[in-house]
């Protein structure tokens, strides 16, 4: 009888802490009201004293005195600042993988196999207020592997992180990393080709020369069907269906690229064969060609004072990015590192410095690289009805002593400083009861080393999975 009752009240109790769960995710899910904050919409200019509402993950009002339901949560932003997520172009956090470094042209690989959610890296870029980035193949090869595009949903399933409607992307690279120059082949080896700039080139026309021819066959296979002939369908080909979706303008190509010659280069080349270029990477000598870009209708991707960390790298100016706005150039600054992306409010500031204004600068990391990525109609700015990508910062974000308050991704707090640090002091407070631990105590204080494990189960094998059986290989020896 007592167990019955133990049992009874054990499920009581968890049926409250459940409803508590519940009703505590909805309130995070639901609506919030940021209230009396400098809202600097990207967009739409910088407004004063203003609310922004958010309901159900989206934007549903920015103005003055909005009214929100009682089960709301209010935040007081009086004397802080808000502004969009800020959206790195150009990132390899959470990559297990970078380059594929075998072929020229590996267009069949893809960073969506590689994605690793636990990162500690996506936490901290979250406290630099980067609410999604551009995950990109390394720039081995003349043509690389298809990027992601994702929202930083820490904690979240790798699911979450995708963001379904962004147009699938692939990485090219010009100059001295796809030829190879500061990686030589190894004593004994063949050195991989392309080795020169023209043969850089010639890979990538040579990959879409076959891709057409491709795409040539699998029109005439589906006409002769269409007519009611009976036909073999040609051989599927990996590396050449990513190529057929940017000749027929449903894949983006994000090209890494110095030169300005090599720049020129590929926008020959993309007329050549009917596409576009959606961004150039880096684009250190953007300045040089910024006409011919801007005609060509790509973006560009730039460091902001980052330069002469190589031969290629050495003709950059700091101007670069005004001189390229100026020539109607959509331009975005990227970290290309794990560290930076948490500075990278820091990195548009100084485009002021050099000519660029205010509002032109907070779009380099908002809005610009949203239409980049081809996502600027969900995120980028803060507007009705777009997702509630949405940071809170104790003051100026281009000011070196403001911090991020918090930072919300479709209307979820994914980062909250007050949080934060209460959660320091608590692992404080773990890390120590885990030290005096006997386990974790050193010999020579009384402690013990821990026992070895008595079964060796295969790296790729759950214990649940094992069954008892012998391990992979242990039949050959």
């Amino acid at each position: 009888m007592k167990r019955i009752i133990a049992f009874i009240l054990a499920f009581a109790l968890f049926g409250t802490l459940q409803q508590k769960a519940d009703a505590q995710q909805t309130k995070q899910q639901g609506e919030t009201l940021i209230k009396n904050a400098t809202v600097m919409t990207a967009t739409k200019g910088t407004l004063q004293n203003t609310d922004v509402l958010i309901r159900d993950g989206k934007i549903t009002g920015v103005g003055k005195n909005l009214k929100a339901s009682a089960n709301a949560r209010v935040i007081d932003a009086t004397g802080k600042f808000v502004t969009p997520g800020i959206i790195d172009c150009h990132s390899h956090l959470m990559l297990d993988d970078i380059n594929e470094f075998t072929y020229s042209v590996t267009s069949m690989t893809q960073v969506r196999d590689v994605l690793d959610v636990t990162d500690i890296g996506i936490y901290r870029a979250l406290s630099g207020g980067v609410t999604a980035q551009n995950l990109l193949h390394g720039s081995a090869n003349s043509i690389g592997g298809q990027n992601s595009v994702v929202k930083l949903k820490y904690g979240k399933p790798v699911e979450d992180f995708v963001i379904p409607d962004a147009p699938s992307g692939i990485k090219f690279a010009l100059g001295e990393n796809p030829k190879r120059s500061n990686s030589p082949a190894g004593q004994g080896q063949a050195p991989r080709y392309p080795q020169t700039r023209m043969g850089v080139e010639e890979t990538i026309r040579d990959a879409f020369e076959r891709a057409r021819d491709y795409k040539r066959e699998w029109d005439n296979f589906r006409e002769a069907t269409a007519r009611g002939e009976k036909q073999i369908p040609p051989r599927k080909d990996l590396e050449l269906e990513p190529i057929v979706e940017i000749l027929e303008g449903k894949r983006l190509v994000h090209c890494h690229s110095y030169r300005a010659e090599e720049i020129l280069m590929l926008i020959k080349l993309a007329d050549e064969f009917g596409f576009k270029v959606k961004t150039f990477q880096h684009g250190l000598e953007g300045f040089k060609v910024a006409p011919e870009i801007a005609k060509h209708g790509a973006g560009v991707s730039i460091f902001t004072d980052s330069w002469g960390y190589k031969i290629e790298a050495y003709d950059a100016i700091p101007y670069n990015a005004t001189i390229m706005w100026r020539a109607g150039v959509n331009v975005s600054v990227n970290s290309d590192s794990d560290e930076r992306i948490r500075r990278l409010n820091i990195d548009a500031a100084k485009l002021v410095k050099y000519g660029m204004p205010e509002e032109e600068a907070l779009k380099t990391i908002t809005i610009n690289p949203a239409w980049q990525l081809g996502i600027d109609k969900r995120t980028g700015s803060i507007e009705v009805g777009k997702d509630a990508d949405v940071v809170i910062w104790t003051g100026h974000p281009f000011s070196v002593y403001s911090r991020v308050e918090t930072t919300l991704i479709e209307g979820e707090i994914f980062f909250d400083r007050g949080q934060d640090l209460k959660n320091r002091v608590a692992m404080e407070q773990e890390r120590k009861r885990l030290e005096q631990m006997g386990v974790n105590r050193a010999p020579g204080q009384g402690g013990t080393s821990p026992p070895a494990p008595k079964n060796k189960i295969s790296g790729h094998r759950d214990a649940a999975d094992d069954h008892g059986h012998e391990e992979e290989g242990d039949h050959k020896k």
